[in-house]
């Protein structure tokens, strides 16, 4: 019998480059450099995509869109993070609650924090209350200190439901 609660954790690092918008959360910061990847970089909903993912035993975000698949070339992370919520919905799973932390030197964050929770539980079509954003800095030590990018990491907790 399968587990009627399971918990994720998920990681993402996108190094900042020029050229390209900062997005954390699906909101558009105002930044000189953005994450680059081949979707839009957004560390902190492909680290909590990850932990969804995980939770239900379901591979990596890797496997569910992969950098080799041009439709994910600049695509919407926010979207891609709903796509896994209604798939799970879909396998009978609800998602219960999500911690995230990003880890960045630059730019400061608080001010953007109720905007990504309120993004995040859109996309998963949760109360705002069931996410939680935070932040950190590296307190200038190593890469992230250097602001060479940016990380993220989540917890998530996934329930089964009867269907």
């Amino acid at each position: 019998m399968s587990a009627k609660i399971r918990v994720g954790v998920g990681y993402d690092l996108h190094p900042l480059v020029g050229g390209r918008p900062l997005i954390l959360g699906g909101v558009r910061l105002d930044h000189a450099r953005g994450l680059d990847g081949h979707s839009d970089g957004d560390v902190l909903a492909h680290a909590i995509t990850d932990a969804l993912i995980g939770a239900a035993g379901r591979g990596d975000i890797g496997q569910w869109f992969p950098d080799s698949d041009e439709q994910y070339r600049g695509a919407d992370s926010l979207a891609m993070l709903h796509e896994v919520s209604v798939a799970l919905a879909a396998d009978g799973w609800r998602v219960g609650n999500v911690d995230a932390s990003v880890i960045a030197q630059r730019p400061r964050l608080s001010e953007y924090l109720d905007q990504m929770r309120r993004n995040l539980a859109n996309a998963l079509d949760v109360a705002d209350d069931a996410v939680n954003v935070k932040a950190t800095s590296p307190e200038y030590v190593g890469s992230l200190g250097r602001e060479d990018g940016l990380a993220a990491m989540a917890t998530a907790l996934i329930e089964k439901i009867d269907v």
